[in-house]
């Protein structure tokens, strides 16, 4: 079995001048620290690692590193050996790795709380990884994953795995696209999730690219085929997806494309909310801007449901109400030449007789 060498392993070779032995494998951070690569030809299996950078690599065109795993349809592991053997298989150590990584991140990011999120990576015609339930994603190590196919039965792993898994593949079926799901609970678009209201669009052009246009989801109980089939349906044409009363659920195209989806939407949010309170207003950009960035979001090889609709129908989210927002009117400024300014200014006296009948009834409650 080729030998997987680890981040810590890999600064040791480098101050001893050493090179990675032929036929291992490097970790994700491994490959960081002799100088980046791709994994593509990992997870096609061929078990060689990227050659690492170096001098004689210098004129080589810059790339970007593509985790997407791709196999090879009709080859899934049948027997008990054969799938141990896979779940086992330094290939596939790698991707546990990078769940843990993903798991880390949405801990640190205050997305999942408890034992709360999951994470899936296809890996087969009928074949995924995924988290195991009842653990905290801030804490979870490679021996900890589950192998499960597509119905959620499980096929490898010692402890069990998540219970809403069929959620994540009622996505995968219907949309072979999705080879990494992330479910979790950020906050501020979880927060848009309870309170049912739908996020506005053509605010940001990164969230129209990224992002695309945002699914709903109607409620349905977690981890039952009701919500999988829910999610499912909506999760065919939207990468992110808000549960109602639940959370929110991205993919992508390998896990950590999957993660960023989430990070995107909740800023997103988070920022909608923050402009909302300003009290100025929503400043959307128009239709055609936004068309442009939907034909670009389409160029990377991402779907949209937009893509057919007319410039006005783009930014469908005028609908969109901010919060009450209170704010006392502003007083006249002291201008220079002595005219009516701030002081000495006389109170309205309506408004006096409002707060002092207020300040009445709140000081009669206190003394019931």
């Amino acid at each position: 079995m080729p030998k997987v060498i680890t981040a810590r392993e890999a600064e040791e070779m480098l101050r001893k001048g050493e090179t990675p032995p032929a036929g291992s494998i490097l970790t994700p951070s491994a490959r960081d620290v002799f100088g980046g690569g791709s994994l593509k030809s990992s997870f096609r299996g061929s078990g060689a690692p990227a050659a690492p950078t170096g001098a004689a690599k210098k004129s080589a065109a810059p790339s970007i590193p593509d985790y997407e795993f791709k196999w090879t349809p009709g080859s899934d592991p049948k027997t008990p050996a054969e799938i141990e053997k896979f779940f086992n298989s330094p290939v596939i150590h790698l991707l546990k790795e990078r769940i843990c990584e993903m798991g880390r991140r949405l801990w640190q990011k205050d997305y999942t709380d408890g034992n709360g999120g999951n994470i899936t990576i296809r890996v087969g015609d009928n074949l995924a990884l995924c988290t195991p339930t009842l653990i905290c994603k801030g804490f979870m190590k490679p021996e900890d994953m589950c192998l499960v196919d597509l119905d959620a039965n499980q096929l490898a792993g010692t402890r069990v795995r998540t219970s809403e898994a069929k959620t994540h593949f009622g996505i995968m079926k219907r949309q072979p696209a999705a080879k990494s799901c992330v479910h979790a609970h950020p906050p501020h678009a979880t927060a848009f999730a309870i309170a049912n209201v739908n996020i506005p669009s053509c605010l940001i052009p990164e969230a129209e690219v990224f992002l695309g246009k945002i699914g709903v989801a109607k409620y349905q109980t977690p981890g039952t085929p009701a919500n999988a089939d829910e999610v499912g349906e909506v999760g065919k044409i939207h990468q992110a997806v808000l549960m109602q009363n639940h959370g929110v659920i991205c993919w992508g195209k390998d896990v950590e494309d999957a993660y960023w989806k989430m990070e995107n939407i909740d800023s997103y949010c988070r920022t909608v909310w923050i402009a909302a309170g300003l009290g100025g207003g929503l400043h959307r950009f128009t239709g055609g801007q936004a068309k442009e960035l939907i034909d670009l979001r389409q160029k990377l090889g991402m779907p949209d449901p937009r893509a057919g609709l007319k410039e006005c129908e783009l930014c469908d989210s005028a609908d969109f109400r901010p919060g009450a927002v209170c704010q006392a009117p502003a007083a006249p400024a002291k201008s220079d030449c002595g005219c009516q300014g701030t002081e000495g200014e006389k109170p309205d006296p309506a408004i006096e007789a409002i707060v002092q009948a207020v300040t009445a009834q709140i000081l009669k409650q206190l003394k019931a």
